[in-house]
């Protein structure tokens, strides 16, 4: 089953962060450029979490707004 995805915003450390799961301290950290950093699972390699610093600054400084990432969104099915 796949997970939801759960979005944050921590408006005094301004960090947005995008999770399948809660952070754990055994998940392997790579910092994926411009200030994003991935979370990843230690056993299969695979983004649990990424958190992106600077998010309101960062919308403001360009009008677009990319991750390094490809994505299969689909509609949950208790939607």
């Amino acid at each position: 089953m796949e997970k939801k995805l759960k979005f944050e915003y921590d408006r005094e450390a301004d960090i947005l962060t995008i999770s399948k799961n809660p952070p754990y301290a055994e998940q392997e950290c790579e910092e994926l450029g411009d200030e994003v950093i991935a979370r990843l699972n230690p056993r299969t390699g695979e983004v649990e979490n990424l958190e992106i610093l600077f998010f309101s600054t960062r919308l403001l400084r360009q009008n677009l707004f990319e991750l390094p990432l490809s994505a299969d969104l689909r509609l949950a099915a208790d939607h």
